[in-house]
């Protein structure tokens, strides 16, 4: 059973940043593709960020140039650096992971964390 335990949320002020972190159990970590979402009060859950397991990104526009996923296979971690950070980014944030890469991009991985919230204020 794979199990996927965030970490690193938080308060920040608007212009800060946070290091959102990882930790996958249970698979091949280096043959699993990772993503990151999130989901704000009364939105839909929307994908932020996802790496393959060779490493190829992909970012939604709005976080485009501000955030950095990454990934460490000897640690079983996936991370997500937030810089310039605004209130919009306000929300719980989960990774996620599957081994289609076209699942995660699709937004339905099979495995998820319990999330971690990101809350930045004005």
């Amino acid at each position: 059973q794979v199990q996927l335990v965030e970490s690193g949320g938080g308060l920040v002020q608007a212009g800060g940043s946070l290091r959102l972190s990882c930790v996958v159990s249970g698979s091949a970590f280096s043959t699993y593709d990772m993503g990151w979402f999130r989901q704000a009060p009364g939105k839909q859950r929307e994908l932020v960020a996802s790496i393959s397991g060779v490493g190829t990104t992909n970012y939604a526009d709005s976080v485009k140039g501000r955030f950095t996923i990454s990934r460490d296979n000897a640690k079983y971690t996936v991370y997500l650096k937030m810089n310039s950070l605004k209130p919009e980014d306000t929300a719980v944030y989960y990774c996620a992971g599957d081994r289609s890469l076209l699942r995660v991009r699709r937004g339905i991985p099979e495995d998820w964390g319990q999330g971690t919230q990101v809350t930045v204020s004005s």
